[in-house]
């Protein structure tokens, strides 16, 4: 890597005092039965939004063996074919022919679908703070007091600067591996892999910075016709040596390409898969918190989405900025309520002003209220789907809101740092 991180001479807490340590983290692809459940959330959440911006959405859906169920609750003005939203996206996905373990055409689709409960309603469209609680009485004439928070919880927003996208290397590096399996797929280059797959990536940090990739395990569901050593010889030099940059590989480089051996049963027909099971996945890898809430199927009036959105448009700004090199926020909210409970910030020994300045820098330059959040990032757009794979942060493929780093700037001026440069990754 062409630049690493600063510290300041600081130890990164991150890995402790250790001047060695092996981070891991996984990606999924989009055939994944997780997945596959993920991006028929949100397929019904922009099928929802394009019609009605305005709806209040929380999806689920679950596939097995032949079937997949769709349920929760929806309050829209305006009709949408859940059925054919389904088979759209298994079709997409490529499971199409039953030798694959699924087939769009022919799996069943359950649809239990109800209302959004009234006092959640209540609660999101008169916060709190409109209905003067607060205040004796007095209500608020700002109409971002209007909406309030649609759950409780936190959320936690993450950037460092190991890559260009400021993630995580680990993660960073697993979702293009398993894009990767995918294009290599539908592009017929590597004819005879299936959708459902897994990458993961272990990065040698020392002294806090990432330095080489130790070890790297792809599982790849696969025609019954292929031999193992030639799936292993293609994965590894057409995936994997493909897109993770070669000065990090080096001769002690552990490559486990599936280690369990076959991998021809595959998709809902090997394993069950649920909406909301690959949080860390859609994150950080693992290398930040998490406050537990899922994305996918949820409008943005729910703060598991949106507030998770904004927390990561807050660290990704504060590190563009160089006020720290390794950033994570967390915020607070009581349902019902616009104004977050709590905000707080970790630099790990990397910031370059006390985080007490940049808390107070938060709070100034970033309205955290659901309502401001939802107008700032323009999220009551069909915009989801697309997400829900390979990641909702950190995404150069993707034109996403929330990755923008236009606060910097102000941000690196009040604070009197000089703007960080963005690091250089090879590719």
């Amino acid at each position: 890597m062409s630049s690493m991180p600063r510290t300041n001479g600081r130890a990164n807490s991150t890995f402790g005092s250790a001047e060695q340590a092996f981070f891991t983290s996984e990606s999924v692809t989009e055939g994944h039965p997780d997945k596959v459940c993920d991006q028929i959330s949100d397929a019904v959440l922009d099928a929802v939004l394009t019609d009605d911006p305005d709806a209040h959405v929380a999806c689920e859906a679950a596939a097995t063996t032949g079937l997949i169920m769709v349920f929760g609750e929806i309050s829209t003005s305006t009709y949408v074919d859940i059925p054919t939203v389904v088979r759209d996206v298994v079709r997409d996905i490529g499971y199409v022919h039953s030798d694959d373990g699924f087939d769009a055409h022919t799996c069943g689709v359950m649809v239990s679908i109800k209302e959004q409960s009234r006092e959640i309603a209540a609660g999101v469209g008169e916060a709190l703070e409109a209905r003067g609680d607060e205040s004796g009485g007095d209500e608020s004439r700002d109409p971002y007091d209007l909406t309030g928070a649609g759950d409780q919880g936190m959320m936690i927003g993450f950037a460092c600067d190991e890559t260009p996208e400021l993630m995580p290397l680990p993660i960073s590096l697993s979702h293009r591996i398993s894009r990767r399996l995918a294009e290599a797929r539908k592009s017929g280059e590597i004819s005879y892999l299936r959708p459902d797959g897994k990458s993961q990536v272990t990065v040698e940090y020392r002294n806090g910075q990432p330095h080489r990739v130790d070890a790297v395990v792809v599982s790849t569901q696969h025609a019954d016709t292929v031999s193992n050593d030639r799936i292993r010889d293609d994965i590894t030099s057409l995936v994997i040596k493909d897109v993770v940059p070669a000065e990090l590989l080096d001769a002690g480089t552990h490559y486990w390409v599936n280690p369990s051996g076959r991998f021809v049963l595959g998709g809902p027909a090997a394993d069950a898969g649920l909406t909301g099971r690959k949080i860390i996945v859609d994150t950080y890898g693992g290398m930040a918190r998490h406050g537990g809430g899922a994305f996918s199927g949820k409008d943005a009036t729910k703060v598991d989405r949106s507030a998770a959105y904004a927390a990561r448009y807050v660290a990704k700004n504060v590190v563009a900025a160089g006020l720290a090199s390794r950033f994570e926020i967390q915020i607070s909210y009581a349902i019902g309520k616009a104004h977050p409970v709590s905000i707080f910030v970790e630099t790990f020994g990397t910031g370059r002003v006390p985080d007490e300045v940049i808390e107070r820098l938060v709070r100034e330059h970033f309205d955290l209220r659901p309502g401001a959040i939802i107008d700032a990032l323009d999220l009551r757009r069909p915009i989801y789907r697309q997400t829900a794979a390979y990641g909702h942060f950190g995404r150069t493929d993707l034109d996403l809101t929330w990755e923008a780093t236009d606060k910097a700037q102000m941000l690196a001026e009040a604070a009197g740092v000089p703007l960080a440069q963005p690091v250089a990754l090879a590719t």
